[in-house]
């Protein structure tokens, strides 16, 4: 590694000044000078007999510093940090793991379809060669590097012979838990690199009290992976007094989100950006870091999805043009522009959203490109049509910054507010994470007890009659039971009179049930919210169905969404 030419100092010594900016070039960045460093080239720059003396002396006491901390353990902010795991104090990444394993056992809601659609049951088509693939895959909107990670679980388990549904379910969930852990950790050791273990600590107790954060950081959304690759990738970016700053690295992990969920690459702009612009050496940046992470990590994308896919396909670029240009994701749903600045983004920071105004007027100008960041990203989300909660998910941690900073600089009412901040988010937590929602995952364990006896699965059938993707599928039974849905592709020959089988049938359910098996085979079991069921009575009791299960949803049903959710069962004649 080739480094500028030292300044000589007295006794021999030299100090070589360092470029503060990020290296161009994988693997040869290096950190910000130290203050002893700057201090001491001050003193030996300085003239005069006396200064001289007195430098020398300084020297010789720094020197005795530096002997003594060589053969000291590893130093933290106000004492020995212990032993280490993962860079940090081994306790604190047991601890932070800990609380994600039981935060991934006190979330059993469902949040959105694509937790599992999009995942777990891709990973279980891929490995156990059934289960259903939506239209999005059908038209190479989606790519298979994120559900890779869970079909190679499953894929061991099966070596194992220990496919069983219960671990094929809460494994993968395990396994996003603890990456959101180390994801914390990593948030805690930026701010403590960036500014002191005091203010890490603060951003530390924010990250994990966030309700938001606890309900999403064990589901296995890409939405998760990409804020987990984000925290990662934001620990090794060439910020202001980074120690830690990695070129190489960083892109590297934004390359990864973005081919996991192309829209990663939004945060990233001004970051990038901005690390362009400041950098020395540009040409050197563009072509020993951007162009070689780019054509490796795209290159690996596409070799991966040439596997399943069958034939040579940019996922990536087909989701940009879809969610993005043609914006076509309004199908399902649409949002005025102002939605995330005043709903959006003030739900998913709840109580700690005056904490962050207050952490964003008191932060140092180090921190403010995160700021930029924020704002930057919801503006763009802002611009498009289909809106929803998670998909700013990422940008909060960069929130979390200022929440902590917030928290370090009250003088007064400290401990009130960190009262307030845990109990306001331990409420919610648990609410949405045991309670809110949770029908769609418990009506799946009478579904799995079709499968437990082998004559039920050669006469069972099932037809779920929900707002379609209402519930898990496949992965979440393990057995080639005979399963139906209602579908709702979205409409891609722009026909403007364009319903999809959903709307058809909710427009009139009891037409399109007599219709549908007027001749035709009738399933043994029906699945629906409780809203149908008026509705649907005569079919019902015509057909011999009688309600075997009732199970409960939700207490704020809207829509085509009931509070419970009803088994209903074909007596066998």
């Amino acid at each position: 590694m080739r480094s500028p030419s030292p300044r000589k100092l007295r006794h021999g010594r030299s100090l070589a000044p360092e470029h503060h900016s990020g290296s161009a070039q994988c693997g040869r960045e290096r950190g910000p000078l130290g203050l002893e460093a700057q201090s001491d080239m001050q003193a030996g720059a300085e003239g005069g007999f006396f200064l001289r003396r007195r430098s020398r002396s300084a020297d010789t006491v720094r020197l005795r510093k530096r002997k003594s901390a060589l053969y000291s353990a590893a130093p933290g902010v106000g004492g020995e940090r212990g032993p280490e795991l993962f860079g940090e104090n081994i306790y604190l990444v047991l601890f932070t793991i800990t609380l994600r394993v039981l935060n991934c056992f006190l979330v059993q809601t469902s949040f959105v379809p694509d937790e599992y659609w999009q995942s777990l049951e891709v990973a279980h088509h891929m490995v156990f060669n059934y289960g259903y693939l939506t239209w999005e895959w059908a038209e190479g909107l989606r790519g298979y590097s994120y559900p890779l990670l869970f079909a190679t679980i499953y894929r061991v388990l099966q070596l194992l012979a220990k496919d069983d549904v219960q671990l094929l379910i809460w494994i993968p969930r395990l396994v996003q838990a603890v990456l959101s852990a180390l994801a914390d950790v990593k948030l805690y050791s930026l701010v403590r690199h960036l500014d002191n273990a005091e203010t890490a600590k603060w951003v530390y107790l924010c990250q994990l009290c966030s309700w938001f954060t606890w309900y999403c950081c064990t589901r296995t959304l890409t939405n998760t992976m990409e804020t987990v690759l984000t925290i990662f990738a934001l620990f090794y970016y060439p910020m202001e007094g980074s120690k830690t700053r990695s070129s190489c690295k960083y892109l590297t992990l934004v390359a990864l989100a973005f081919i996991i969920r192309p829209t990663a690459v939004i945060p990233w702009i001004p970051l990038v950006l901005r690390h362009f612009w400041q950098e020395q050496k540009k040409v050197d940046l563009v072509l020993y870091s951007y162009i070689p992470v780019g054509l490796v990590t795209l290159g690996i994308s596409l070799i991966i999805d040439r596997v399943f896919f069958g034939e040579w396909i940019l996922v990536q670029l087909k989701f940009l043009k879809f969610n993005v240009l043609q914006n076509l994701g309004t199908f399902y749903g649409s949002h005025p522009w102002h939605w995330y600045l005043t709903q959006g983004l003030p739900v998913i920071l709840g109580t700690h959203l005056p904490f962050f105004i207050h952490g964003c007027i008191q932060a140092p100008k180090r921190y403010r490109i995160l700021l930029v960041v924020v704002v930057w990203t919801v503006l763009v989300y802002s611009t498009l049509s289909h809106k929803e909660f998670r998909f700013i998910y990422p940008v909060l941690p960069f929130c979390m910054v200022f929440c902590g900073y917030s928290l370090k600089q009250l003088k007064t009412w400290k401990k009130s507010a960190i009262t307030f901040l845990l109990l306001s988010n331990l409420l919610p937590a648990l609410y949405m994470g045991l309670i809110h929602q949770r029908g769609s995952l418990d009506v799946m364990i009478h579904m799995q007890q079709l499968c437990n006896n082998s004559s039920n699965q050669s006469w069972a059938s099932v037809f779920v009659m929900m707002p379609c993707h209402s519930t898990p599928f496949y992965s979440h039974v393990h057995c080639p039971l005979p399963m139906r849905f209602l579908r709702c592709p979205p409409d891609l020959t722009e026909k403007e009179s364009y319903l999809d089988e959903a709307d058809i049938f909710y427009s009139n359910p009891l037409k399109w049930l007599n219709e549908e098996f007027c001749n035709g085979t009738l399933p043994t079991h029906l699945v629906f919210f409780s809203v149908l069921e008026q509705e649907i009575s005569s079919f019902l009791v015509l057909n011999g169905y009688e309600r075997t299960t009732t199970v409960f949803h939700t207490h704020m049903p809207q829509g085509r969404i009931g509070s419970h959710i009803y088994v209903y069962t074909r007596r066998v004649k």
